[in-house]
């Protein structure tokens, strides 16, 4: 007796060109099913140009064995027969393996601006196909090392390679960057490259899912690229994964890869499987621009802003209060936020955020109705205020209990950024709620002083991304002070910044303390000085570059709720939408992105798009989640196969992902974890969103 199963999974792959060019915002491009010899081949054509192809061999690959680490014994065939039922455009065809044969169709259809396409397994063998493989392929002519995979390669990682940590990959004929899909934020595959009319892009988007009789526990289908010597060819295969000269790998530690052998599947006699992909191309107007498209064509397709079960504004700033009051420490005039729970100290930026609540309370307090809220905002920052200085800034740490200003470890200059940026919000406040701020402006004006300083000087020149984070608070104080040289320094650092990185050459990176890598805090840094140029002086190249920015912090942003196995995660009915991976390095996800939010909304406000602002809400709502009644959450949920601490890591030192995926560490408590949502709400409230309804 033949057991008949069906099982349908979903890829997705669109088709776009720009202003009256096929285009996500113009035409339907073309599907030709073009007849060569005994086979039907697949092209996708813009204005009579072919810019997508199946492969010259076949349409379809299957791969019957697997051998050192790797699917072998490959078999290729095409379509034999075409059909058309209404919009519909089917091609069928079978695929002979030694073991018995496969039935396939393609059934291709045009819906709005894009070309769907879903793909049928039929297994009718006798018995189970062992050790099987099965692919999507589709090439375009681009060369080179132009890939974006979001939150995990940016044309090609060149910062992060520097510590051979990360995903690497420069277009040589034979490399191969091949993930499992749900370590996608957005899940797809881009690359441009230069062609005879400018520049060129493609990409493939898939709906990510588990695959279907996996050899490995909790297995996926993966998704990449493999450099060929005439172009790069997009693929997706049921489990492989490859990266950095090395098949059978994952990206599943922080300082690398650990073995993912065996990701075969064994197909049951009369399977059906099931998927479906659209395909994407497009003209690209300017380097660096090309993920552009397909970044904006995931949020059509995925449409993740959905807040259906997500806690409220209220909920969250509630319980969020409720614990920031836990980490409140005060000693006569010495008064701030703690970072830990257990260890004496404040920090400004970054992991500890001391200086945040003495803008956010000022804005807040009159909803939590404590008179201690606006209270504490003012005795954090009238104390922060005596922060000593060095030749390096300002110390980001004060030792309460040693009663010194101290810095540990290399000195933190975003962390400086942002304390200044927090300072600069309550002193605008402030001002306005009739609060004495003398303390606050004269400690402002020594680090705008200091900063600017050393950003007009002719030798300046930084490192990474970090320092993008000095040009929001130094546009804010050439406000509040009417100080020239405190915006000639922003716009020095802005027009550096672009410089590097709007071509990509450079892709924004170094923001976060414990990576030195491509990273969405980078982006992040970049978006929000940006957007404070443009407000500050209405020229719209600050607008351009902000908005280039931000598609690069979006990358990192989660846009579909992945489905995850038995763990912690589950248990919480947790859904991934709106939070955000950390970096090509710490690939796990974060509420990072609540920092940000703000800044994408404004955005939105400037651009008239308002994606962005039901983006901007979903971030914030969605990272509400997993918080205990104390107010606390942890740091790193595991969506994907990596692990960073404690006894997660141990399974990683045994080279054994089971069990990681789906939980997540929840007692590193850094006070960032609460201070930035209640900065954010502040800054909501002042773009008019209705936080408390």
């Amino acid at each position: 007796m033949k057991y008949h199963f069906r099982v349908r999974l979903t890829i997705i792959v669109v088709l776009t060109f720009a202003s009256s060019k096929c285009s996500v915002y113009g035409r339907t491009p073309d599907l030709r099913a073009k007849q060569v010899g005994q086979y039907y081949r697949v092209e996708i054509l813009c204005d009579g140009e072919v810019l997508l192809t199946g492969p010259a061999e076949g349409l379809w690959s299957i791969a019957t064995d697997w051998k050192d680490g790797w699917p072998t014994a490959w078999v290729h065939a095409g379509p034999t027969q075409i059909e058309r039922v209404g919009n519909w455009t089917i091609l069928r065809g079978e695929l002979k393996t030694p073991a018995g044969t496969w039935r396939l169709s393609d059934s291709y259809i045009p819906e709005g601006r894009v070309v769907k396409c879903i793909r049928r397994f039929v297994w009718s063998g006798p018995d189970t196909a062992k050790r099987t493989t099965l692919s999507v392929r589709f090439q375009c002519p681009g060369k080179g090392s132009a890939v974006l995979l979001p939150g995990i390669l940016y044309y090609g990682n060149p910062s992060g390679a520097k510590s051979k940590r990360v995903p690497v990959y420069s277009g040589k004929p034979g490399e191969e960057a091949i993930f499992e899909e749900h370590r996608y934020p957005m899940p797809y595959a881009s690359i441009e490259w230069p062609d005879k009319k400018g520049l060129a892009g493609a990409a493939l988007h898939g709906l990510p899912s588990p695959v279907p009789y996996g050899n490995l526990q909790d297995q996926w289908w993966s998704m990449g690229v493999t450099a060929k010597e005439s172009g790069t060819e997009f693929v997706l295969m049921s489990g492989p994964c490859a990266s950095n000269g090395r098949r059978s790998v994952i990206k599943a530690a922080q300082r690398g890869f650990v073995p993912y052998d065996g990701a075969y599947i064994d197909v049951p006699a009369g399977a059906i499987i099931e998927k479906t992909f659209y395909l994407e191309a497009y003209e690209v107007a300017e380097k660096g621009s090309g993920f552009q498209h397909p970044t904006r064509t995931s949020l059509e397709v995925f449409s993740p802003y959905s807040l259906d079960g997500m806690p409220t504004f209220r909920q969250i700033l509630e319980a969020k209060y409720r614990f920031a009051k836990t980490r409140w420490h005060q000693d006569g005039d010495i008064a701030g936020f703690k970072k830990y729970p257990d260890r004496d100290y404040f920090v400004f930026g970054w992991c500890g955020q001391t200086a945040a609540p003495g803008y956010a309370l000022q804005v807040l307090a009159d909803k939590f109705g404590d008179p201690k809220a606006l209270e504490m905002a003012r005795k954090s920052l009238d104390f922060l205020s005596s922060a000593q200085f060095y030749d390096q800034g300002f110390y980001t740490w004060y030792d309460y209990k040693q009663k010194e200003w101290v810095q540990r470890g290399r000195p933190e200059v975003l962390s400086q950024g942002q304390a200044m940026l927090n300072f600069a919000n309550a002193i605008r406040v402030g001002r306005k709620n009739g609060l004495d701020v003398t303390r606050w402006e004269r400690f402002l004006r020594k680090a705008c002083d200091f900063h600017a300083k050393k950003i007009l000087s002719d030798d300046w020149n930084p490192v990474s991304t970090n320092q993008a984070f000095f040009i929001a608070p130094l546009c804010k104080a050439s406000e509040l002070f009417g100080a020239e040289r405190y915006r000639r320094a922003a716009e020095k650092a802005g027009n550096v910044y672009a410089s590097r990185h709007v071509s990509m050459r450079e892709p924004y990176w170094g923001g976060t303390l414990d990576a030195s890598c491509e990273d969405k805090e980078g982006a992040m840094a970049a978006l929000q000085g940006f957007v404070a140029l443009y407000e500050l002086t209405g020229d719209k190249k600050y607008l351009k570059w902000a908005e280039h920015a931000c598609d690069v912090a979006l990358t990192y942003v989660v846009v579909w709720d992945i489905d995850l196995p038995a763990g912690r995660l589950r248990d919480h009915g947790f859904k991934t939408r709106g939070w955000t991976a950390v970096s090509v390095q710490n690939q796990h996800i974060d509420v990072y992105g609540v920092l940000i939010a703000p800044d994408i909304y404004r955005l939105g406000q400037f651009l008239d798009r308002d994606e962005l602002k039901k983006l901007a809400i979903l971030m914030y709502r969605s990272c509400g989640q997993l918080i205990d009644p104390y107010g606390s959450q942890g740091e790193q949920p595991h969506h994907t196969n990596y692990a960073q601490h404690g006894k997660f890591r141990k399974l990683l030192d045994a080279n054994n992902v089971s069990g990681i995926r789906g939980n997540y560490v929840e007692e590193w408590t850094v006070f960032w974890i609460t201070a930035h949502f209640l900065n954010a709400a502040a800054q909501f409230e002042e773009l008019g969103v209705q936080i408390w309804d």
